[in-house]
């Protein structure tokens, strides 16, 4: 999960991301962009704070490479892959003024999160 600064009313290009794996710390993004991504994508339900009871299906990158200013100042590069591409792409999008709808393909629209609790359909990546 994570979140952006302008979500919470904070006009800064900031955000953080909580990986699912337990002790991993979150990752802090200050002044984030994408500086490449993969020709690979695939397509998740995603939910957000800015639509919270709807699912929708978007497309995202299998992997991106980003860049952002570390807490001392210093410009640091990490290549994510996956959910934490995804969910990085997603709160960089915020930052951006994206949501995700607006990376969902036409005539797709999102789903009420009890019908997507109904699908018991989890992010899924083949090994």
């Amino acid at each position: 999960m994570g979140i952006a600064a302008p979500q919470i009313g904070i006009d800064r290009a900031a955000a953080i991301v909580r990986p699912a794996e337990p002790d991993t710390p979150a990752i802090i993004l200050l002044n984030p962009r994408i500086t490449d991504r993969s020709e690979e994508t695939d397509e998740q339900f995603e939910g957000c704070l800015s639509f919270f009871d709807v699912r929708g299906l978007a497309p995202r990158p299998l992997q991106i490479t980003g860049e952002t200013t570390t807490l001392d100042g210093q410009l640091a590069t990490t290549t994510y892959e996956r959910g934490l591409a995804r969910l990085i792409n997603h709160e960089i999008d915020h930052l951006d003024g994206l949501l995700y709808t607006a990376r969902m393909q036409v005539g797709i629209t999102p789903i009420p999160v009890e019908e997507y609790r109904q699908t018991g359909r989890a992010w899924a990546y083949e090994p």
